[in-house]
């Protein structure tokens, strides 16, 4: 997969978007941009900051905000 999905606009968001996530599968695609589309404004700048400070090194994945939210999700199923 050389694209993105088209229902999968992360340019929606206007958040920095690793191009790394343009090779996921697209399950994993859905859930980060699931997971960055629930963002609060703290925790967005937050993101941000990471994606900025890291910089390549960064890995929204294995980041410890999408891994709170994924446990929640499976909490509440």
């Amino acid at each position: 997969m050389s694209k993105m999905d088209p229902e999968l606009n992360f340019e929606s968001l206007h958040i920095k978007i690793p191009d790394i996530i343009k090779k996921y599968p697209l399950e994993k695609q859905q859930e980060i941009f699931d997971y960055l589309t629930k963002l609060n404004d703290y925790d967005r700048k937050a993101y941000e900051i990471a994606s900025e400070h890291l910089g390549s090194s960064f890995n929204i994945y294995r980041s410890n905000g999408f891994k709170e939210w994924k446990q929640n999700l499976t909490v509440t199923k």
